[in-house]
């Protein structure tokens, strides 16, 4: 059976209820004239009169399952609005409002949608992508549809006659636990700023509850994995470990200032982010939300890591860790995307500039590519971009971080990209790319600050990197960093949606700044698809950092003795370790992998007395 999608003259389809614009129209944006809010970020209640206004996204897909995807398709430098969205409103006869004129009474739309679409498939109904593909071999009639639950853990959906999640193994209902420690303690710590006296500690701490209040209010399938419990669960986790407050001092928060951003965004995109305290929920692309109390969490969150490396600079604490949200990387010069608003390490890359800093290093090792980052410095030879993501030649998101973009103009070579090119990378690949690459090249610019953009979605667990980095490769890595810059060291919370993965990763970074870390002396072989990326990286960046010449020749004549050879196995282009089901990117392999098949085998090992082991490291 398949489905004929009912299309209006105004370029637009109903699905179930929900007005939203189809791929590939432009519309241009126009003023919701019942309150005269102009804004580029509008899906959802305007608060000002309850009028509807909607995103029109490059890519939509109506009911999603797949979940916190960053579904943006590839980042793009011709799309240079803050956002790409349009305006329509019902007006008082009950029709939709469209920007061409033509409209249809909403009553006689949803009927004549529901005559349409008798008989859909439900991957067509999941999914708006137009491009045909071979379902010869799959029959939904032979699929048994069941209830869900949702892990909180991590998010991923898993089926009701499990108790234990099939991708991180947390217990079906269990939650964070331990916030209210810390919330109780966050009295207790000690303030600086460049008012007060030099602490007794020399880590600062930034954070602040009003960043929680950023959620998706709109009323999905599944839940969004940025939420509010990244932070708890993070905040707890510091409490536990006896690192909160006693081991650090707290930043006090402060609102970035309209030309502190400016410095970084345009003046159209801060506007448009600035304009969702009137909506009661936006959306700049189809995974990146907003509600009224995101404006401030977003200047929250530039403002703590501004401060956080002027004090890093000037001296008064030694190194520092923002615990914000929303993250940063993804926002680029004129828009809002992958779930991030305003450029965090920019940011604080430029305040740092301004406090005297001469070369700012920043590191980027969430999972996915930096663009926004790059982009903004990619001329820039004052800030060396370095960056490790999973690529897949272009196939991950944002598509973006081969490894011939070296920069522009004088900023050429100052854009370092070792892009992974499958899944399942860990601790192995990451330490020899630091060892082989970053530090070499780290050491020869001689920064006077180093930040790190520290996404942990490239962690064991991890439901969107599906890789395998592990708390003691990120506290290796941490570890290896501080020498770059006398320790002068700002670490950016980014992305990371397993909260036991993305907590005890994170608590371990922590406990390399304040101290405590655990001293390593490791000695690394990377598998063969990461010599091969290293390989390639350190061919193309050897022109620009000589340095690098002998490491690649040596490496060249003795590549098939160098990798591991326990990390030699096959591994899955897009896969990773576990029953990672993000992997099933297509419309019928997202379907069959939740409903038939490999997650059924899955439940039918339970009872069965098999064994799973955890993937929580």
């Amino acid at each position: 059976m398949s489905m004929r999608r009912f299309e209006t003259h105004t370029g637009y389809f109903l699905m179930a209820s929900d007005m939203q614009p189809l791929s590939g129209h432009e519309i241009p944006s126009r003023v919701v004239e019942n309150c005269g809010v102009s804004d580029h970020a509008c899906h959802g209640k305007c608060q000002s009169c309850d009028s509807d206004v909607k995103p029109s996204c490059a890519e939509v897909n109506g009911i999603s399952l797949l979940i916190g995807s960053h579904t943006d398709g590839k980042a793009s430098k011709e799309k240079c609005g803050a956002c790409t969205f349009t305006y329509d409103c019902a007006g008082p006869d009950g029709c939709l409002i469209a920007t061409n004129g033509s409209c249809m009474a909403v009553d006689e739309l949803t009927q004549q949608f529901e005559r349409e679409q008798a008989g859909a498939a439900l991957e067509d109904l999941v999914f708006s992508n137009d491009e045909e593909e071979d379902d010869s071999d799959w029959d939904p009639a032979s699929g048994l549809v069941m209830n869900r639950w949702f892990c909180l853990n991590c998010t991923v959906p898993n089926v009701d006659e499990v108790m234990y999640c099939l991708n991180c193994h947390e217990l079906k209902g269990s939650g964070v636990d331990g916030y209210d420690a810390f919330k109780t303690q966050i009295a207790e710590a000690a303030l600086v700023s460049p008012d007060t006296e030099l602490p007794e500690v020399s880590t600062a701490i930034g954070f602040d509850e009003r960043m929680l209040l950023h959620s998706e209010l709109e009323v999905k399938p599944n839940p969004h994995p940025e939420r509010p419990d990244r932070l708890r669960a993070i905040a707890a986790s510091l409490s536990a470990a006896g690192i909160f407050p006693s081991k650090c001092a707290l930043v006090p928060p402060r609102e970035i200032t309209k030309e502190e951003l400016l410095m970084v965004h345009t003046p159209d995109h801060i506007e448009s982010v600035e304009q969702t305290k009137n909506m009661l929920y936006s959306y700049f692309t189809s995974d990146t939300y907003a509600n009224g109390h995101s404006a401030c969490a977003a200047k929250l969150a530039a403002g703590l890591c501004a401060d956080l490396a002027s004090l890093i600079v000037s001296g008064r604490v030694q190194n520092g860790f923002a615990m914000v949200r929303p993250p940063g990387h993804h926002a680029g010069v004129k828009q809002a995307m992958g779930f991030c608003l305003h450029n965090n390490a920019a940011v604080a890359a430029l305040a740092a500039k301004r406090t005297g800093a001469k070369k700012v290093l920043i590191v980027d090792w969430d999972v996915h590519h930096g663009n926004g980052t790059q982009e903004i410095f990619e001329g820039d030879k004052s800030v060396l971009y370095v960056s490790l993501h999973r690529h897949e030649y272009g196939n991950f998101y944002p598509g973006t971080g081969a490894a011939h973009e070296v920069g522009i103009h004088d900023g050429q070579g100052f854009s370092v990209n070792i892009p992974w090119s499958c899944g399942g990378v860990g601790d192995n690949d990451y330490i020899f790319a630091f060892k082989t690459v970053v530090l070499p090249i780290a050491a020869e610019f001689a920064p006077d600050i180093t930040i790190i953009s520290a996404g942990f979605d490239a962690a064991r667990g991890d439901p969107l990197g599906c890789c395998d980095v592990t708390p003691t490769g990120y506290s290796i890595m941490t570890s290896l960093l501080t020498a770059c810059s006398g320790g002068r060291l700002l670490v950016i919370l980014e992305g990371g949606y397993n909260l036991r993965s993305i907590s005890s990763s994170a608590t371990e970074v922590v406990k390399v700044l304040v101290g405590d870390g655990s001293s390593f002396d490791v000695a690394t072989a990377p598998s063969k698809e990461g010599l091969e990326t290293i390989l390639q990286v350190l061919k193309i960046q050897q022109q620009f950092w000589p340095i690098l010449g002998s490491t690649y020749a040596s490496l060249q004549a003795h590549e098939g003795s160098v990798f591991s050879k326990s990390t030699n196995k096959k591994r899955k282009h897009s896969g990773g370790p576990g029953p990672f089901w993000w992997k099933f990117g297509s419309k019928r392999l997202l379907y069959k992998a939740l409903y038939e098949g490999p997650l059924l085998r899955k439940i039918k090992g339970f009872g069965q007395g098999k064994a799973i082991d955890s993937a929580d490291p």
